[in-house]
């Protein structure tokens, strides 16, 4: 329970103050939890090894490697190095969409796809850099709040900009692949309308595939997991979410936000996804 703990205080944070750096973070904080991000995560690995899981999908995680996570994504922190020590800025998702509105709206979607890059020595000191400041601008006491908020938002602009500069290889050989995308371009679909659809007939269809080739399309990608299975997991790690969030929330307003028409839906969902009915989780 506390780790669950450590990262509720850390998405308030993220919210009472749009943006919170953390230069030197020793290890893991939340291991072994499926993670929904509702805002953004840049992750640059400083020292040592890591292993995560981003959309239930495995990535190695080695000095200088950064990711972008952006809303709506599953992190699962597996296992880390002793001396492994990174570096994190967490961008709340109204500060995330202002971004988008200006120099980051034709790039955004891109980091669905590869959340991972490897940077060099120099780049990621130069990342590095940014962050210093970042953390400067975030933890000032401006008696203006709209300037330090706008501050914010430059010196964001100019940070994504240098990674978008960074992964320009990396980005021309994902363009390039056809079926290597389908993986992600699902996730986002699911991330976007799980709570109106949980059918994979529906998103096979807005990617243009048969059902039964996208199926076995998938599970090629995935290492066996089946499309469906990725929904059920999905939408039961959200509804985790939404119980640790308000442990003080009925069943029927969890299963009411993620869409289902009664309860006795969302329960029998639930226990197929994760072997357990949610009464029995939130009582664990």
């Amino acid at each position: 329970m506390q780790k669950e703990t450590k990262y509720e205080e850390l998405l308030r944070a993220i919210e009472q103050n749009d943006v919170v750096v953390e230069k030197e973070i020793h290890g893991f904080q939340f291991v072994d939890i499926d993670i929904v991000v509702p805002h953004v995560f840049i992750l640059l690995c400083l020292r040592g090894s890591a292993r995560t899981m981003y959309d239930m999908q495995p990535e190695e995680i080695v000095p200088n490697s950064m990711d972008v996570v952006l809303p709506g994504h599953v992190l699962r922190q597996i296992d880390c190095s002793d001396d492994f020590m990174y570096a994190r800025v967490s961008i709340s998702k109204d500060i995330y969409e202002e971004l988008k509105l200006h120099a980051f709206s034709h790039e955004s979607e891109k980091f669905n796809h590869a959340p991972n890059c490897r940077l060099t020595d120099l780049q990621a000191k130069r990342v590095m850099a940014l962050v210093e400041l970042l953390g400067a601008i975030a933890s000032h006491d401006f008696s203006d709040l709209p300037l330090r908020r706008t501050m914010l938002l430059s010196h964001l602009a100019v940070g994504l900009e240098f990674i978008n500069y960074y992964r320009r290889e990396q980005d021309q050989h994902w363009k390039q692949g056809s079926t290597s995308t389908v993986y992600a371009e699902f996730c986002d679909l699911v991330v976007r309308h799980h709570t109106e659809n949980r059918n994979v007939n529906f998103y096979a269809e807005k990617l243009g595939y048969d059902p039964r080739y996208f199926s076995k399309l998938f599970r090629q990608l995935s290492n066996g997991m089946s499309p469906l299975a990725w929904i059920q997991q999905y939408v039961a790690t959200q509804a985790k979410r939404m119980m640790d969030k308000n442990p003080q929330a009925k069943i029927k307003e969890v299963a009411f936000q993620l869409g289902f028409p009664n309860t006795a839906d969302f329960c029998r969902y639930f226990k197929r996804a994760t072997g357990i009915y949610p009464q029995a989780y939130r009582r664990s």
